[in-house]
């Protein structure tokens, strides 16, 4: 029977400081995934590692197969250097889909072979000085921003001699802030929030030494922002999966900063309905706050599940986040709100 379990949010709001502070552009996922393995140690919990990195844990139930899955991505967006640039500055290109207007002013880190340098990313027409009225009129796209780097270069061959190639990656700092009235700020909450929570409610399930119907794998995946995510990480006992990932509070659409949204349909398709409503029940029947919600363009890891060929249900709960992919806002009623409903969850029946 599925019954709510003391849940440390404390826990899940330093997890996710840890997760935010260290860079994970899409490619180059080592070190978070390094923390996240940590973290499960820490635990008790048993995990492996995919060829590719990508982190397989398991809490073990009376069952062992079928078996269910929870799933959430610990890549985020970045840049790679696209160009060593004549007057020493970069070219960059996008991890991910975002728009360079959130890249103009970022401070960043340039991942070179040889260690990081910080740099700024700006607008080829940055002083108003120099351009004047030119500076509100220039485009937006990635070939109007260029990566100044903090060190004495004044061409493409002082860029070279210090290290700098092509391909380098370039993290976006998170810049983040924890409000006391909730509200959390930063960029790269997509999907580190989304870890975190996962987290929490595997902390919340090992210490209360809940049993658990059937087994539970945690899935990290390191490539969802680049359309991959899950395609490969599933063990092939899996029958149904729930993703965790934000859900856009934008004009036009339901997601709430508060409680849980869960998702009916993404750009793909409908979600599992037999799936979705035993979510929706949970929450109904545990006083949880919810809503629902359809993305028109939005994909997310059950989408490169299924598009891999996996026969499994899979459904997807959010965190209601503001201005994603951008500099991104979420409540810390949210990832209460979701914790509590995948304690439950991770205690239910599977579906038939």
């Amino acid at each position: 029977m599925a019954v709510p379990l003391p849940i440390d949010m404390g826990y899940v709001t330093d997890i996710l400081y840890r997760l935010l502070t260290t860079p994970s552009p899409t490619g180059y996922t080592t070190d978070v995934v390094r923390l996240c393995c940590a973290e499960l140690e820490r635990m008790g919990i048993s995990y492996e590692l995919t060829r590719r990195g990508a982190i397989r844990a398991d809490l073990k139930g009376v069952r062992g197969s079928p078996d269910r899955a929870l799933v959430a991505h610990v890549d985020t967006l970045g840049t790679q250097v696209k160009m060593l640039k004549d007057n020493g500055r970069m070219e960059l290109v996008p991890i991910g889909h975002w728009s360079s207007r959130f890249a103009e002013g970022a401070r960043c880190t340039v991942l070179t072979d040889r260690g990081p340098w910080r740099g700024t990313i700006l607008p080829l027409k940055a002083s108003g000085h120099t351009f004047n009225k030119e500076v509100d009129s220039q485009p937006v796209n990635w070939q109007q921003v260029e990566l100044r780097v903090d060190a004495p270069v004044a061409n493409r061959r002082d860029l070279e001699e210090r290290g700098f190639n092509i391909g380098d990656f370039v993290a976006i700092d998170p810049q983040p802030e924890f409000l006391e009235n909730g509200y959390i700020v930063s960029r790269h909450l997509d999907d580190k929030a989304g870890v975190a929570v996962m987290l929490g409610a595997a902390k919340a399930v090992v210490e209360a030494g809940a049993t658990l119907p059937v087994d539970c794998h945690l899935l990290f995946t390191i490539s969802e922002e680049v359309g991959s995510g899950a395609s490969s990480i599933l063990h092939q006992d899996v029958a149904e999966m729930v993703t965790i990932d934000n859900g856009t509070t934008a004009p036009g659409q339901n997601s709430s900063e508060f409680g849980v949204t869960i998702a009916m349909a993404d750009s793909t398709g409908p979600f599992d309905m037999a799936l979705t409503h035993s979510l929706l029940t949970l929450c109904q029947a545990q006083n949880i706050p919810h809503q629902r919600d359809v993305f028109r363009y939005y994909r997310c890891d059950s989408a490169s599940a299924i598009e891999a060929g996996n026969d499994i249900r899979t459904a997807l709960v959010c965190f209601g986040i503001d201005a994603s992919h951008g500099y991104e806002r979420i409540h810390a009623n949210a990832l209460e709100s979701l914790v509590r409903l995948l304690v439950l969850y991770m205690q239910s029946p599977p579906r038939d």
